[in-house]
């Protein structure tokens, strides 16, 4: 198997080219004529990852290793310390990252974990219409994502209706016309801006909003997967954040 084939699947899958301006997704390491022997699917890569990868793998991952340009390549960042070991044992990657937040991640995860069938789209927006109270509506988030930590904003008790975007999104505040907004990494100025515009929040986490990336994509190939006789492996996605 040749990269181009899997990459030429993954593009009809989610176009790259429907990606952000400022993301990086697509081929990142590798040649698109290099053979693999295996494929890796994980949201991240740590050192234990790849220590684990067998050497000439592709791997498949939601955030990409490199966003801008590397001008010094001396092992002490993120981005140049697992670079090295991916040149060292001969792996190429593909990241998907904007691209296929639009076309399938945050409606996996709105319908397949949360269970709202009924949903409204655009673009990294996700929306449904609801009728609970916030309490309850944030104990069924908790719930449903094993959510280990409680962070919210309240501006109303209840909720008519509620918009997610996994992952990073509070950059589309004014986007949002719902009673209530869930996404991750939101700051405090966020919580001030929110509230002033009357717009209740949930922190769902970043990686506990986007940890379903693996499971979703070896759905999405599994078919692929079995006609050409790949063997595919699901990375251990590990959280960074350690909750007490």
């Amino acid at each position: 198997m040749f990269v181009k084939d899997i990459y030429n699947y993954l593009d009809e899958l989610s176009p790259f080219k429907t990606q952000e301006k400022w993301d990086n997704s697509g081929l990142i390491v590798g040649h698109m004529d290099d053979e693999f022997s295996n494929v890796y699917i994980s949201l991240d890569m740590d050192l234990e990852f790849l220590d684990e990868v067998q050497s000439n793998s592709l791997i498949i991952t939601h955030h990409p290793l490199i966003f801008s340009a590397i001008k010094t390549m001396n092992n002490d960042t993120y981005s140049t310390k697992l670079l090295k070991i991916l040149i060292k044992k001969d792996l190429k990657l593909i990241s998907m990252h904007t691209n296929i937040d639009k076309s399938h991640l945050n409606k996996y995860v709105m319908k397949n974990i949360l269970g709202f069938k009924d949903v409204n789209e655009h673009e990294f927006l996700i929306s449904a219409n609801i009728d609970m109270n916030f309490i309850d509506f944030k104990k069924l988030i908790k719930n449903k994502l094993n959510l280990k930590f409680d962070k919210s904003v309240v501006c109303h008790e209840n909720i008519k209706s509620f918009s997610l975007c996994t992952g990073s999104g509070m950059s589309l505040i004014n986007d949002i016309t719902s009673d209530c907004f869930i996404t991750g990494d939101i700051k405090y100025h966020d919580a001030m801006e929110a509230k002033l515009r009357n717009i209740s929040l949930i922190d769902i986490g970043h990686w506990e909003s986007e940890v379903y990336f693996s499971p979703m994509v070896n759905e999405l190939l599994e078919e692929y997967f079995e006609i050409n006789k790949i063997n595919a492996i699901m990375g251990k996605n590990k959280n960074p954040f350690d909750y007490k």
